[in-house]
């Protein structure tokens, strides 16, 4: 029995982390900005509907939208060549040893340690404002986190019909793409669904950041107190994440239904690609794309040293203790947050629609302008900081939790409810108990994330390693960048490898129940599964 209820106290414990925050809020609060946060929300009731205003909101939406599409197409081109270059399973096939596949593995972790944001800033210091650096800064981390994903997939997938093949005198290539193929291609499709999400998402904030779009606009008018303009891209934005988002989740559950005609996944599949090709035009039009650029000469400044010893001598104890404190404090809120707030409120019925209208603001506000709207009312400092990525991760970790929660068996919750157990025990000891494993797994994953996400906050005075690197990234200052860059790397890699031997423990000791459509959290955890 104990072991039983232990996943589900792991969902319960991290919501501790708001004592200590509600004990120090009060002493991080000025009175000057509770009249800018009341215009701010009330100007949401009436967004500016001027003609020139609602034309820059869509060609704002539009650039976004093209940055999204082009970036999340070359991140799978890139990660699902370089995922199945990656795996040990086909570098045995093709070249009879593992040794390639491990290298490239390693080699791959490198551009993934790095938050999309540091990298278009990287890139901006050599090629110029150009739109090509939104979508190549994008690309470069999604499609290292794509080869990733597809490896582990590929590895996870039972071997014993590839290797028939084999015997049977098949080439590799036919015998890879017919064993192994059909059942590779469901997670993919899936994880592809949602990278395009976080796509959509990452090009919002590269945007707060100078590189054009929505964001631009957004930032533009948080700093100039224009609310009602701010709402008239923010409202175009949730409309396009939302429709995004639930196309993306109808096309999953057609895909994944049992009585799916034979053929049809291929057919849409087949239609959906060519509409996507169909897009690429106009969009890259749009953006006025210069893929020669990247083969030109990039603008380094030549007069500086890229190395200088004294640029390591820094607080590196103080430096990665904030970085690491503004991580832990932002995961376990975002983790505790969709949970705490369904279990205090299980009664009431409008309490899941109410989740998930926030969780929608939460994901298309980027945590640059909800730290900013918080240094309104707060101290500059860790706790706005901390407080923006927990806001904003919250609503992606409350969005698949809610997912979970309806792709679990109501049965055992009516029969407690029957019984006359509460509706809070009910929903805690039958629905939270049989997520509860997938659900602390992606948290794990989520820090991981979240430990990229410090650089964006650094505008607001965190501390820590990002708000040094942007320091120095915005002063040019090479040597002083470098330094700072190997241990941020290093540091998230480490916490990677942390976050991934958390999740195969605890969903090897707590192994998920399939049946159906899988939700997002079980095509997440099945590989880590498999491979522990």
């Amino acid at each position: 029995m104990q072991a039983k209820f232990a996943p589900v106290f792991g969902l319960l414990l991290p919501a501790l982390v708001f004592l200590p925050l509600l004990a120090f809020l009060p002493f991080e609060i000025h009175g000057g900005g509770w009249g800018l946060i009341a215009n701010f929300f009330g100007a949401a009731l009436r967004p500016s509907l001027t003609p020139s205003l609602l034309a820059t909101a869509c060609s704002g939406i539009a650039i976004t939208l093209a940055v999204a599409l082009w970036s999340w197409l070359l991140s799978l081109v890139i990660g699902i060549g370089a995922g199945l270059l990656s795996a040990p399973t086909v570098s045995e096939a093709f070249w009879g040893c593992r040794w390639p596949a491990d290298l490239l593995r390693r080699l791959l972790a490198l551009p993934r340690s790095l938050h999309e944001l540091l990298w278009g800033l990287i890139l901006l210091q050599g090629l110029g404002l150009q739109p090509v650096v939104a979508v190549v800064a994008i690309a470069i981390p999604y499609g290292a986190l794509v080869a990733r994903v597809v490896s582990d997939q590929l590895e996870s997938l039972p071997q014993a019909p590839f290797q028939a093949l084999r015997v049977a005198g098949a080439p590799s290539p036919a015998a890879l793409l017919t064993a192994l193929g059909p059942s590779l291609l469901p997670g993919v499709l899936s994880y592809g669904g949602y990278r395009l999400e976080c796509a959509l998402r990452s090009a919002t904030l590269l945007g707060v950041f100078g590189l054009g779009g929505v964001g631009a606009d957004l930032r533009l008018s948080l700093q100039s107190l224009q609310f009602h303009e701010a709402w008239t891209s923010l409202w175009a934005l949730a409309l396009v994440m939302f429709l995004l988002e639930q196309g993306i989740a109808l096309l999953r559950r057609r895909w994944w239904q049992p009585g799916a005609v034979v053929g049809q996944r291929g057919r849409e599949l087949l239609l959906l690609f060519v509409v996507l090709l169909l897009l690429l035009f106009p969009a890259a039009q749009l953006l006025d794309l210069q893929w020669q650029v990247l083969l030109g000469p990039w603008h380094w400044p030549m007069d500086q040293q890229i190395f200088q010893w004294q640029a390591w001598w820094l607080p590196w104890p103080q430096l990665v203790s904030s970085t690491l404190l503004l991580t832990v404090i932002a995961a376990l809120a975002a983790f505790a947050a969709a949970p705490l707030l369904l279990l205090l409120f299980s009664p009431w019925a409008l309490m899941q629609p109410l989740l998930r209208g926030l969780g929608l603001i939460a994901r298309l506000l980027p945590p640059p302008l909800t730290a900013l709207l918080l240094l309104f009312v707060l101290k500059p400092g860790l706790l706005p900081a901390a407080l923006a990525l927990a806001f904003h991760n919250a609503g992606i970790l409350g969005r698949l939790f809610l997912e979970g929660l309806e792709a679990q068996d109501p049965r055992p919750e009516q029969a407690l409810l029957a019984a006359g157990v509460s509706s809070r025990k009910a929903l805690l000891m039958a629905r939270f108990n049989g997520l509860a494993a997938g659900y602390l797994a992606y948290g794990a994953y989520r820090a991981d994330v979240i430990l990229r996400e410090t650089v964006v906050v650094g505008l607001v005075g965190a501390g820590g390693l990002g708000v040094v690197l942007l320091e120095a990234l915005s002063s040019f200052a090479w040597a002083d960048v470098l330094p700072v860059l190997v241990v941020y790397a290093l540091l998230t890699l480490f916490g990677e490898e942390l976050a991934t031997r958390y999740r195969s423990f605890l969903l090897h000791k707590h192994p998920q129940k399939e049946g159906g459509a899988p939700t997002r959290l079980q095509l997440l955890a099945k590989p880590m599964l498999e491979r522990a």
